[in-house]
């Protein structure tokens, strides 16, 4: 390269011509070396450390041939003086020696004085060349007093300065400054530059969303991630002084296993973070839905053992990221034994010590945290491995982190006899049922492998990620805040928020049947089989080696076959509906199942992330409890028909018996057919009667509420009666944005339809009261016909890119036993702009007439539930009516994806 830049230099004489010909020799250069070092990411995908070094050294070569042609041709300087000297650093990562594709090349310009003309040109000319070369350049010109003076004032530039590497200039400025920070600055403020490392860190994964097993996680900054990694690396280096991380285990920070576990995690994340810069085709360190797939691919991982090859990177992605937690803790508790980090909660600790619980034979105190006397004799009894975790809960102590790493060395001793030993199950299930935090004791098992180790039903699930937008953890993860759910119940935390669940808990359940089924609810996920199906299996397994009597094995495996269950008949069916409720009745039987159930679905809702628990689940999921509770106390015979509209009607009859006069009180109930009766409540049926009082045949009136019970916004329609009706109103509301949760139409014996549909914004909350006059114009547009829905809805219903990886099949089902008078279509799909319209339009087209429609979204899956009947009144029962409309329907959902792009 020296020789081609030369022979320029030889053939140029003209300045702004010699640094253009340079920059295309370079550009050249720069994207052959790029070109290589991709295609060898591409044969050698997991060579990170290879490419991250690649990278810095290719960037290396063109800011020396830069800063050559700067200082030798551009402008030389025949005479230089003294001040007129400068040395060129790489900081941070690039000064680190480690660089993904597109990362940043941050220089230092240091000069031992002030900067003179002469080097400000040279660097001017340098940084204008690296620009050319479509660098992204962060830079700094500084003297040796200022570098001292902004490090001690600013952590960050302090950090970058700890990573120098001399790139090219006089070495002579760059020895001073290394020996100035050490010895004026680094040597004297160790404490100081932990404790604002470290509530970087806090601060850092606060904004990431503060938890290792988020859905996108970012590689770089999220909890887990590169930045822990360098941020040990960093407090060793300004401790030790150490040049790698490998020097951790010669100080003894790290034990060999552990430094080869950092190692791991370093390389399997720089992997990772330099494929998703190649698929972006720039800085990019977020791992989105659609990277992960990328990502997984480029990997080598391939779909196996009924699960997709990005949840088998991903379950790998989170172990490394366990793995990086579990090093952090060690490493911090280290600094704590040499006094340079605060020990935890010290004052919490003087202040609670007469509450504290004394010490049980072979434990100890240190750094505040409950360790061992003698880690041998301890051990010599393998069932003291969950002891240790008994005694953590009951005295209130952390465990410290030396006793973690006895656990973690000593895993073998777990085997199947201390598995089936009595004792070691009665202290397991203590763990959970007697100490009111089993979270706590549960977590800290999972990520030191003691729980998957005596449990191996459970390491399957271990880190398993659940590729979909509805779960927010990973499987092990929601386990333990199902569990974590459940004892906060208990604890009495959520009785304002969860009154039926606390009170099931409060009148008493069988605990240890809960907790356990709780445990194994999910085991079964990840196979080909349905995961309720071989959870049931395990579980009929699992109980009775923990120690479980026979009739609470087989509660046990019957809560964790029918964990679903009551899930899908509160949101996917009509719970107004009396045979949905003798159905499920019938289907728990007893009313301590029902009560076992009802919490652990509370748990497991609850458990799968932020904000999927919402008042309007809980409506449904309170409803379908207290008519099933009262179902089986007063028997089956009385969820008729006839006796739920014949209360109805009563309770309509007083409701409006002060205006109203005897003879409208009649027609009014008189004009509703029997299905009206038991589909809607009575503040419903009362605006109903209020909207159709005088109503004129031409005249659309609409009313809106904020259903506050419901979380969400209850939109009434009074009109006269007209096919496709159904598909119209949800027409109207697509186009402002509406998404329906439920939606009921009625036709009175005089005409008109009475419609009710329940709305959200995008975000699962009340659609906003300043956006209600849109939606009634535009609803009042769409059926005057002065909007078609079709055409607006055209171009506007694009599925964002992240979202587009989601593999969600197509399955409809019909039911003609769910309901007396229905025939009960379920679509369950991949959820998409206007699908709802469009499965509607179609069952309009078809003479289908819609009765009701229950709509539950799971990220981006959905399953729409539609109660219909046909043209005459009659239910679908042909099979040959049936298969015609599911491929109407199918192409209608074909239809709707291509206009999505998906």
């Amino acid at each position: 390269m020296r020789a081609r830049v030369e022979a320029i230099v030889a053939d140029t004489s003209d300045p702004a011509a010699l640094r253009n010909a340079v920059v295309a020799v370079l550009q050249t250069a720069q994207e052959a070396g790029r070109t290589a070092i991709a295609a060898a990411i591409g044969t050698s995908p997991l060579a990170a450390r290879r490419a991250t070094r690649a990278y810095a050294h290719l960037t290396d070569q063109l800011v020396r041939e830069v800063l050559h042609v700067a200082q030798t041709h551009l402008h030389p300087n025949a005479l230089p003086g003294a001040s007129d000297r400068m040395a060129v650093m790489a900081v941070g990562g690039y000064g680190r020696g480690e660089m993904a594709p597109y990362s940043d090349v941050d220089l230092l310009f240091v000069t031992p004085w002030k900067m003179t003309p002469a080097i400000e040109t040279v660097i001017e000319a340098t940084l204008y060349m690296l620009w050319d070369l479509h660098m992204k350049v962060g830079h700094a010109s500084r003297t040796v007093k200022e570098c001292l003076r902004l490090g001690r004032d600013d952590i960050t530039i302090r950090t970058s300065l700890l990573e120098m590497r001399f790139i090219g200039g006089e070495q002579a400025i760059a020895d001073d400054l290394h020996t100035a920070l050490r010895e004026q600055l680094f040597a004297s403020t160790l404490s100081e530059f932990v404790e604002a490392k470290l509530d970087e860190r806090s601060t850092r994964h606060r904004k990431q969303g503060g938890q290792r097993y988020m859905l996108e996680p970012n590689v770089k900054e999220g909890k887990g991630g590169l930045r822990d990694l360098q941020t040990l690396y960093w407090i060793a280096k300004y401790q030790h002084g150490v040049e790698r991380a490998a020097e951790l285990v010669t100080i003894g920070v790290f034990r060999p296993e552990e430094f080869a576990a950092f190692d791991a995690a370093e390389r399997f994340l720089w992997a990772v973070r330099c494929h998703l810069h190649l698929i972006a085709g720039r800085a990019q360190d977020q791992l989105t839905f659609d990277n992960q797939v990328a990502v997984a691919d480029r990997l080598g991982y391939r779909d196996h053992s009924g699960r997709r090859a990005v949840e088998h990177f991903m379950q790998d992605y989170f172990r490394h990221a366990t793995q990086v937690g579990e090093l952090t803790r060690i490493f911090l508790t280290a600094l704590e034994a040499a006094h340079v980090k605060q020990e935890p909660g010290i004052l919490g600790f003087l202040r609670g010590r007469s509450r504290r619980k004394k010490l049980k034979p072979g434990y100890t105190l240190k750094q505040n945290r409950l360790d061992l006397d003698d880690p041998e004799a301890f051990f010599a009894d393998k069932l003291n491995i969950l002891r240790l975790f008994e005694e953590a809960l009951r005295t209130g102590y952390l465990i410290h982190p030396d006793a973690m790493r006895e656990v973690s060395a000593r895993l073998t001793l777990i085997d199947d006899e201390m598995r089936r030993d009595p004792e070691a199950c009665r202290i397991f299930l203590d763990l959970m049922l007697k100490h009111g935090n089993p979270e706590r004791s549960l977590r800290r098992m999972n990520e030191l492998g003691v729980l998957a180790t005596f449990l191996p039903e459970f390491a399957p699930v271990v880190a398993m990620m659940q590729f979909n937008m509805y779960h927010s953890y990973t499987v092990d993860e929601h386990t333990i805040q199902v569990i974590s759910h459940l004892a906060q119940i208990e604890r009495g935390e959520l009785e304002e928020e969860l009154p039926v669940a606390s009170g099931i808990l409060e009148r008493g359940v069988n605990r240890k049947v809960l907790y356990v089924a709780c445990l194994l609810h999910d085991i079964g996920k990840g196979r080909k089989e349905d995961h309720s199906i071989v959870g049931a299996r395990i579980a009929r397994a699992v109980c009775p080696r923990l120690g479980l009597k026979p009739a609470e094995c087989e509660t046990v495996e019957w809560l964790v076959r029918y964990h679903l269950l009551m899930s899908d008949m509160a949101q996917k069916r009509d719970i107004a509906d009396p045979r949905t409720v003798r159905d499920f009745a019938k289907a728990v039987k007893t009313r301590d199942r029902l009560d076992l159930l009802t919490v652990l679905t509370v748990c497991d809702i609850r458990g799968v992330g932020p904000g999927v628990w919402n008042n309007w689940k809980a409506t449904l999921l309170r409803g379908l409890y207290r008519a099933t509770a009262s179902a089986l106390e007063t028997g089956l015979e009385d969820l008729n028909r006839e006796n739920l509209e014949g209360e109805a009607k009563r309770t309509l009859r007083a409701a409006l018996s002060e205006d109203w006069s005897k003879s409208q009180i009649k027609a009014e109930i008189d004009r509703h057919y029997g299905p009206y009766w038991q589909g809607l409540d009575l503040t419903t049926q009362v605006d109903f009667a209020h909207m159709l009082r005088d109503l004129d045949p031409d005249e659309i009136c609409i009313d809106t509420r904020e259903d506050e019970d419901r979380d969400a916004t209850r939109v009434c329609f009074a009109l006269s009666d007209h096919p496709g009706i159904f598909s119209r109103l949800a027409g109207a509301l697509s186009l402002v944005g509406a998404n329906v949760v439920d939606a009921r139409t009625y036709t009175t014996k005089d005409g008109y339809a009475t419609a009710v549909f329940w709305v959200q914004d995008a975000e699962g909350s009340p659609y906003e009261a300043a956006r209600l006059p849109r939606l009634k114009g535009m609803i009042d547009k769409t059926l005057r016909g002065e909007v078609v829905a079709s055409r607006a809805l055209e171009g506007r219903d694009k599925i964002k890119k992240r979202e587009r990886p989601f593999d969600v099949p197509t399955n409809i089902a019909f039911d003609n036993e769910g309901s007396e008078i229905y025939t009960i279509i379920e679509v369950d799909t991949r959820d998409r702009p206007g699908l709802l319209y469009d499965l509607t339009k179609t069952m309009a087209n078809n003479n289908i007439y819609i009765a009701h429609a229950v709509i539950a979204t799971y990220g981006v899956q959905v399953v729409d539930t539609f109660y219909v009947k046909d043209m005459f009144g009659l239910k679908l029962h042909t099979k040959s009516k049936q298969d015609s409309l599911e491929r109407k329907l199918r192409d209608a959902i074909a239809r709707v994806a291509e206009r999505a792009g998906a």
